[in-house]
């Protein structure tokens, strides 16, 4: 319980300050908290999880000690990676990163919908570039849990030079990252989801795949595994070519799914705002994408679940419809860091209710 109060007394500190100087205090906080003798072990003590046999996952030929990690965008450019990997996360995605720093787009550009238990966003891939992250990931002592870095283009670049910029990410950051995921999902940088569709998303994975088999043999080591982000407004055709050219790229998996542009039952006034969503609007169509992802690709292409996961129910229902694992943002934000403790403690209840051993035996037993 000391964790849950914690957060509760200093929640309305955040919630009074601008949104996105929260999210600056916080993962710059914690980035200098880190390097203090002492604090790892305090944040580990506080929330870490404790490891359960029934809760690991083996995946993309990695261990969770759970299925719960933290999607991308919350540390952009990798400054609190020490930090974020003693509050019980699994996994974590760092970035989006692209090649070259950009400031992202104007401010304000963060905005909270607490009625809605909701965010809008509108950063713009805002990141201190490859070169920054590579330099920054080089100096850990440690890595506790696995680290996936989330790549995208720059805005200046156009769609049809974009596999250049994923190439650059991918050559810079080979060293560093334990998977990569491609983000082509983002609604903040202009045509972007257009790469989600047509040739063009075939092309660009090849391309991505092609640099990854490059930096493998240089390096005398395995190909990393690549994941694809996708986002949430997908009719079921669409979703389906791109399973499938997803499938035949190589790509070892997908997560779904990003932010929405959807807007439907909000009603706090941000809800006016442009930009992606995420948050509890998101849980429900999250899941379907994640069921039909699924479907379409007859459970061999593992899922991570993400979108509007609050409680161990919701991440148990995107593991029953297809995830192997999933990703918590927004409940971080409303609920702080004790929620996935909160999260894995309850998958556990979950998964003995219904019979199983181990998670990784519930996944996809919605289809079944």
């Amino acid at each position: 319980m000391f964790d849950v109060l914690m957060y509760k007394l200093v929640k309305p500190f955040f919630f009074k300050m601008d949104a996105e100087a929260a999210h600056h205090l916080v993962v710059d906080g914690l980035g200098s908290a880190s390097r203090i003798p002492g604090i790892p072990s305090f944040l580990s003590a506080v929330w870490g999880v404790r490891e359960r046999e029934e809760l690991a996952v083996n995946l993309f030929g990695l261990r969770f000690a759970h299925p719960v990690g933290l999607a991308a965008g919350l540390d952009k450019n990798a400054k609190a990676v020490e930090g974020f990997s003693r509050i019980g996360l699994s996994f974590m995605e760092v970035g989006t990163v692209t090649p070259k720093g950009q400031p992202g787009n104007e401010l304000p550009r963060l905005f909270r919908l607490p009625p809605d238990e909701a965010l809008v966003n509108r950063m713009g891939f805002n990141n201190e570039g490859a070169e920054a992250m590579a330099a920054r990931l080089a100096k850990l002592k440690e890595r506790r849990i696995p680290i996936a870095v989330n790549i995208g283009k720059n805005k200046v670049t156009p769609n049809e030079n974009a596999a250049d910029d994923y190439r650059e990410c991918v050559r810079l950051l080979y060293a560093y990252g334990d998977f990569f995921v491609v983000n082509i999902s983002s609604p903040n940088t202009p045509d972007l989801r257009k790469l989600q569709h047509g040739d063009e998303l075939k092309l660009l994975l090849d391309a991505v795949k092609d640099e990854m088999r490059k930096q493998a043999a240089a390096a005398r080591g395995a190909e990393k595994p690549i994941l694809v982000k996708i986002a949430p407004d997908n009719d079921e055709t669409q979703l389906a070519y791109m399973a499938e050219a997803i499938k035949t790229s190589g790509m070892a998996g997908i997560i779904a799914t990003n932010t929405t542009i959807g807007r439907d039952g909000l009603t706090h006034p941000n809800a006016k705002e442009s930009g992606g969503l995420s948050g509890r609007p998101l849980t429900e169509r999250s899941t379907e994408v994640v069921r039909s992802l699924y479907s379409l690709t007859e459970g061999k292409l593992p899922i991570i679940g993400s979108g509007g996961i609050f409680t161990a129910r919701d991440a148990y229902d995107k593991i029953r419809a297809g995830a192997s694992l999933v990703e918590v943002y927004t409940a971080m934000i409303y609920k702080g860091p004790g929620v996935v403790k909160e999260i894995a403690g309850g998958l556990r209840e979950l998964l003995r209710r219904d019979g199983f051993g181990r998670v990784e035996e519930a996944v996809g037993a919605d289809h079944r």
